[in-house]
């Protein structure tokens, strides 16, 4: 087997614990000795071992004179755990491959110069693409302090998120909510808007098969605090719930909800929050990554704010009609059509009879070239 080969065991070791390590990226590791799989590994939560550590403990001593792969530049700092580079040098392993350098300025080549220092041969580079795509979530929140936004649609091939009489259930099939499920499990937090609330009274929880899901914190806009007490996200008590306000919400209703056990945050005046400000707020409490789920007012304040960093879009063979049935943007949306925001490395795939998955990534142009 080549570099690739074994590199590609560790990405799927990390991918496996998407959802799971936040606010720290995945990562998997694997040891080879001799032409053999001897250890591996992956970082499962946040304050436990790192991939590198669990793949180490699995080799023993076959690890002395063996190689490494692991998926992102072990650590060179103490944190909540000891630097792995520590145990790479004192396992005796001969070779370490890094699929793609730690962007986190605690690391950021650090830990590939004292491998190089302890007269271990270090080579990087290896799938790097996959790695950092990977952790796209991470990359994104070490590099700008804001989650990774993602926002998930569902719609008829004519682009209708409901019927002209609200009728919403369901627009895709059970494959997409499946898949919409294990979306929430992998995010720190979820996103709507009050009207959702209002309309659909939503639990906003991750339901997996097995029972075993992490629950997002529960995100509402709504710029006067219309949220009705009686909703589930407010007496479940399932997951955390936080209101994003404005000045023009009442303050009893506030301290109601307080009372309540909500968090209610102010981010805008004049009736409108502020995406950006909701965004700042988010990544300083520590959410590093968000799925809005919103309505179009919703989906298209983040456009308009270019705050999207991907696109998951549920398309459901089926055709609706009706000037007055909701799409899934709204706003003002651009007025000519080489003002469209083009989307980058798409992928699209048939996931049931009727439905199809498009995931694509945002290319907004800089300010520059407006």
């Amino acid at each position: 087997m080549r570099d690739v080969d074994y590199m590609s065991v560790a990405l799927q070791l990390a991918q496996g614990t998407v959802g799971q390590t936040s606010p720290n990226p995945v990562v998997g590791a694997v040891v080879v000795k001799e032409g053999a799989i001897v250890g591996l590994g992956a970082h499962l939560r946040a304050g436990e071992a790192h991939a590198e550590v669990h793949a180490l403990t699995m080799a023993g001593e076959k690890a002395q004179g063996a190689v490494l792969y692991v998926t992102l530049e072990p650590c060179c700092h103490t944190g909540r755990t000891p630097p792995c580079v520590e145990a790479i040098i004192n396992a005796g392993v001969s070779r370490v491959v890094v699929a793609t350098c730690d962007p986190n300025p605690k690391v950021a080549g650090k830990g590939v110069k004292r491998l190089q220092e302890a007269g271990i041969d270090v080579t990087v580079g290896v799938l790097e693409e996959k790695a950092r795509r990977l952790n796209e979530v991470f990359f994104h929140y070490i590099s700008t302090g804001r989650p990774f936004v993602t926002v998930k649609t569902a719609s008829t091939l004519d682009g209708k998120t409901a019927t002209r009489t609200g009728s919403s259930r369901w627009v895709s099939g059970e494959e997409a909510r499946r898949e919409v499920h294990l979306l929430r499990h992998q995010y720190d937090a979820i996103l709507v808007g009050v009207g959702t609330v209002i309309a659909d009274d939503p639990e906003l929880t991750a339901r997996l098969p097995n029972g075993q899901a992490r629950q997002p914190i529960r995100i509402i806009l709504d710029s006067t605090l219309r949220l009705p007490p009686t909703a589930k996200v407010v007496t479940d008590g399932r997951a955390p719930t936080w209101i994003y306000t404005t000045n023009r919400a009442s303050l009893a209703k506030r301290q109601q909800l307080e009372r309540m056990g909500i968090e209610v945050i102010h981010a805008g005046e004049n009736g409108k929050v502020d995406v950006l400000r909701v965004l700042e707020s988010l990544g300083q409490r520590g959410v590093s990554s968000l799925l809005v789920e919103g309505g179009a007012a919703i989906n298209g304040s983040f456009l308009a704010a270019r705050a999207i960093n991907k696109i998951i879009s549920y398309l459901s063979l089926k055709l609706v009609g009706g000037a007055d049935a909701p799409t899934a943007f709204g706003g003002m949306g651009v007025s000519a059509m080489e003002e469209a925001v083009p989307l980058d490395e798409i992928e699209i795939e048939r996931i049931s009879e009727q439905d199809l998955r498009i995931v694509g990534y945002p290319r907004f142009a800089s300010r520059g070239e407006e």
